[in-house]
């Protein structure tokens, strides 16, 4: 005879009744605003100037762009409770908009630097003014929106992980003005090539470890960082188990862990004297040294010994 039994705890219970609750959701939202406006300025200006880097910061705000999307798609889907054709919510539509957001921007980044390479041989004219001008612009911008996200980074991840965004971004804003102020002194044009491959520099390692990062979710790998090879001992150092198999460990945010695994009992916990309040206690157990490791959801049957002849392992 086996048990199974299902626990979780949601680590993202809370109130959203006050106006505390949404701060944040404001914020991202006001900072996306900012950095949308940004994005299309910088577009037009780097076709209208003809400055590479300026365009190539103008990826790096698409990039950012996407990545307060996800964040805010991140607060929104928190909130959406599971359903019946959606048992574990919706958490994995970050998942999907972060890698399209990580493909898309490898691209772009590939298309600029082999742009750049083409103009370090064939140098173009460029308006130093309108680059300046729109770098300036995106550099205000940008802390207008660090200053928003600042006072709510302690709240959430996500706003976390936005604040450092912008924060690169206006990095990438004071490399676009110190190569225009370049042009515009000494006539050097491949400094607007240089901030272009540095800015591009910035954006593809972020890119490509978005792009990791999302896939591994996807291949229901193990989040990073979590110690996978603590699961096993832990489980088999619980009074009452006799083995464990069958561990399967996964994420769908790429945060948060979920586990599956089986307890096969010993002889004291499943023979004809244990009840069901010997085999619960076990499961408590088992499920609070999951906790432990940091597990908030897990699923564990009970087995008896024998059971495990019965059934197929993966």
């Amino acid at each position: 005879m086996s048990t199974g039994t299902h626990a979780h705890q949601d680590a993202h219970q809370h109130s959203h009744a006050n106006g505390g609750a949404d701060a944040p959701l404001r914020a991202l939202a006001a900072a996306l605003g900012i950095t949308t406006v940004i994005f299309v300025a910088e577009v037009v200006g780097g076709l209208l100037s003809g400055s590479m880097a300026l365009l190539a910061d103008a990826m790096h705000m698409l990039s950012d762009a996407a990545g307060l999307i996800i964040a805010l798609i991140a607060v929104l889907t928190g909130r959406r409770a599971a359903s019946r054709r959606a048992t574990y919510g919706y958490r994995r539509v970050e998942v999907l908009a972060a890698l399209a957001n990580a493909a898309t921007v490898m691209g772009i980044s590939v298309v600029i630097v082999v742009e750049a390479v083409r103009r370090l041989r064939a140098p173009a004219e460029i308006a130093t003014g309108p680059m300046m001008a729109v770098a300036v612009i995106g550099l205000v911008a940008n802390a207008v929106s660090a200053w928003l996200l600042a006072a709510h980074r302690g709240q959430s991840v996500n706003v976390q992980g936005a604040f450092l965004h912008v924060v690169v971004d206006m990095l990438g804003s004071v490399a676009v003005i110190a190569a225009g102020a370049v042009i515009h002194f000494t006539g050097f044009a491949a400094a607007d090539v240089i901030a272009s491959l540095l800015i591009a520099a910035l954006v593809v390692p972020r890119a490509w470890q978005l792009l990791r990062q999302s896939a591994a979710v996807l291949l229901e790998q193990v989040p990073e960082g979590f110690d996978v090879e603590a699961v096993e001992p832990a489980l088999r150092a619980v009074p009452g188990v006799a083995d464990v198999h069958d561990i399967h460990l996964w994420s769908l945010d790429g945060l948060s862990v979920l586990a599956t695994a089986h307890l096969v009992l010993d002889e004291a916990h499943c023979g004809d004297a244990a009840g069901a309040a010997d085999q619960a206690r076990v499961l408590d157990r088992a499920q609070a040294a999951l906790l432990q490791l940091g597990i908030t959801h897990s699923t564990i049957q009970l087995e008896r010994p024998e059971h495990e002849d019965h059934e197929s392992i993966c």
